[in-house]
């Protein structure tokens, strides 16, 4: 028998409308309100699931 590793990868996503004079100043205070916590990804915005695997004996 041979052993495997399976990784399991949720993605989660949601659109925020953010005002800003370009898209990196967009992206940035996007990532500014993630990361205060005034966007939060809940399981409702669950997007898809992926399974990677790799082969332990190689």
């Amino acid at each position: 028998m041979k052993k495997f590793q399976i990784e399991i990868v949720e993605t989660l996503g949601n659109i925020v409308d953010i005002v800003a004079e370009s898209e990196q100043e967009a992206l940035l205070k996007a990532q500014e309100k993630y990361r205060n916590e005034e966007v939060v990804l809940y399981p409702d915005d669950f997007v898809e699931t992926k399974f990677n695997i790799f082969d332990r004996d190689s």
